[in-house]
């Protein structure tokens, strides 16, 4: 393993309703990210649409379901059908989420919680490196949204987030959305969990949009909003550049709406460099 270099653009997610314009490559983006298992199959028009797409533009592959936090360990078939895929399509990166999917006997297809403590530190670094092992490269790990805390925690988020890094070394995938969601609903401060992180680790942001609320909602069905804006350009300034994509899953709009978010990204991050310079 060697590292995963650092790759500055802005791109979106690839879903249904905007597959012709990224087949022909007309798409004023500068990267692709697609849900890793709707393409692990054997063939078909998902694979072909893939193709096609990866002629195009570079890929990120986002998983679901590998399940770092399962005490079950590693799902071996699940590795080597993603380990097929990133072998076709070469992806800048292959991502997956801070949380447990699985048990022994079945898939919960949800983003379930995990506890902040040793023992479940243990599990993740372990699953972790198992994983980028039978890979053969680092992965990165995004940070989830939450709607509770569990009692037993020991350890911040980030606390937690950056030993992984440190134990595993994984690069981290910061999701400033969800950042801002488990802040409103945890009461900390956004800018504390950033500067927990080893930002030297991040490859990639994620931006979305939320359902406001006494409980605030990871949705993704609407437009970034205000604060996440704001967190995005101190994040920005912290992180330097690397790659931005706007995540868009529900009530998904004509994609030059979402151009003109990815505009807003490129504008915020480009002040950003300036900041530092």
């Amino acid at each position: 393993m060697t590292g995963i270099a650092r790759f500055h653009g802005f791109g979106l997610g690839l879903r249904r309703p905007h597959y012709d314009d990224f087949i022909c490559g007309g798409a004023p983006v500068d990267f692709v990210e697609v849900i890793s298992e709707n393409y692990m199959v054997e063939g078909g028009k998902p694979l072909s649409v893939l193709d096609a797409v990866r002629a195009h533009y570079p890929v990120a592959m986002h998983g679901v379901s590998l399940s770092v936090g399962s005490a079950h360990g590693t799902d071996r078939d699940y590795l080597a059908r993603l380990k097929v895929l990133a072998a076709r399509i070469e992806p800048l990166w292959i991502s997956d989420h801070l949380c447990w999917t699985r048990t022994s006997a079945h898939n919960s297809h949800d983003l379930l919680p995990l506890p902040y403590t040793a023992e479940a530190l243990d599990v993740v670094c372990a699953n972790l490196s198992a994983a980028q092992d039978f890979l053969g490269r680092e992965m990165l790990l995004e940070n989830p949204s939450s709607y509770l805390a569990f009692p037993e925690n020991e350890m911040a988020e980030w606390e937690f987030m950056a030993e992984v890094c440190r134990r595993t070394g994984c690069f981290l995938l910061l999701d400033v959305n969800n950042i801002h969601v488990s802040a409103q609903n945890h009461g900390f401060r956004a800018l504390d969990y950033l500067g927990g992180l080893p930002l030297e680790r991040v490859r990639q942001i994620h931006l979305a949009g939320h359902a406001p609320g006494e409980i605030v909602i990871d949705t993704h069905d609407r437009e970034v909003c205000d604060d996440v804006w704001r967190l995005y350009a101190a994040a920005m300034k912290l992180v330097g550049p690397v790659a931005t994509m706007i995540e868009r899953d529900d009530a998904i709009p004509p994609l030059a709406d979402l151009l003109i978010e990815l505009a807003t990204a490129r504008d915020l991050a480009a002040s950003a460099e300036r900041h530092v310079a």
